[in-house]
């Protein structure tokens, strides 16, 4: 993870907050960089750097008008596309997360009692992480204001496992997902306290491809529950691995964004950086 995209993230999320506010009045390159103190040739290489793309085309990446297309594009179902290209494209990340593994009775109800979960903390282009596993896999990713808080949080998912502060391979190799280098990216084993159900959805979010969203419905859909789209949504409100479980890739079938347990500017940030990185992708630069 580059140095700048890490320190750039707050002030991007200014802005993207101040755009959100007052997009119907659509603000201006200058309206935008004063509000986030900058002048406005740095506040545009700042956003470039951190994006990929200049302001004005990463609000086109964020608008509803973007969503709805991405929506309606004629794909065949997550399923499908899941088979449908390997390693070989980038874009298609889910192969490598093809391990989930659910904790059993026991651990799921004794809030991972002879459980030893090894974690750390990193910086990603969207906040600060704490992340954790288990022999077994990663067990929590999540975004944190401060690392105090987070382990707090941490050990109430799994308050009577045994912790060590570590930073170990498979965390390594799970932060790759932020830098784009997929290619150092090794297979990622996943090890979840989940239903059946949320495991199902969890699974179903995996194959929506970088770049591309789905709507609630859809994901119902895929895991064959076409009435249950409610229970979808809090199933993947529960999702305990921010960005590597990739549910800020479902939004409202309106074309509306919907919430986001790490909050809506971060769902934002997130939707229009991978957009405009799969462009890069796409146009082999």
């Amino acid at each position: 993870m580059d140095d700048k995209e890490q320190s750039n993230y707050k002030r991007i999320a200014e802005a993207i907050e101040y755009i959100r506010a007052n997009y119907q009045e659509q603000p201006s390159l200058d309206e935008i960089a004063e509000k986030v103190h900058l002048s406005p040739s740095h506040f545009q290489r700042l956003f470039t750097d951190w994006a990929g793309v200049s302001p004005k085309k990463f609000l086109q990446y964020i608008s509803i008008q973007h969503a709805k297309a991405l929506l309606n594009k004629a794909e065949p179902s997550l399923f499908d596309v899941s088979n449908k290209i390997g390693l070989s494209s980038t874009s298609r990340l889910h192969d490598l997360f093809i391990q989930i593994e659910g904790m059993t009775p026991g651990e799921y109800k004794n809030g991972g009692a002879h459980l030893s979960i090894e974690y750390s903390f990193s910086d990603s282009a969207f906040g600060k992480v704490i992340i954790a596993s288990t022999p077994h896999g990663i067990c929590h990713l999540t975004f944190i204001e401060n690392e105090a808080d987070g382990l707090t949080q941490l050990k109430s998912v799994f308050p009577n496992a045994t912790y060590l502060k570590k930073i170990n391979d498979a965390h390594s190799n799970a932060l790759l997902i932020f830098s784009m280098d997929w290619s150092k990216l090794k297979q990622v084993k996943l090890h979840l306290k989940g239903t059946e159900f949320q495991l199902k959805v969890w699974e179903a979010l995996l194959k929506i491809p970088m770049g591309v969203l789905t709507s609630y419905g859809d994901i119902a859909a895929t895991i064959q529950k076409p009435s249950a789209s409610r229970a979808v949504g809090t199933a993947i409100g529960s999702n305990p691995i921010a960005f590597l479980i990739p549910c800020h890739r479902v939004i409202q079938a309106s074309g509306n964004l919907g919430g986001y347990m790490w909050g809506i500017t971060r769902k934002t940030a997130m939707i229009g950086w991978e957009s405009s990185k799969q462009l890069s992708v796409d146009s082999g630069q």
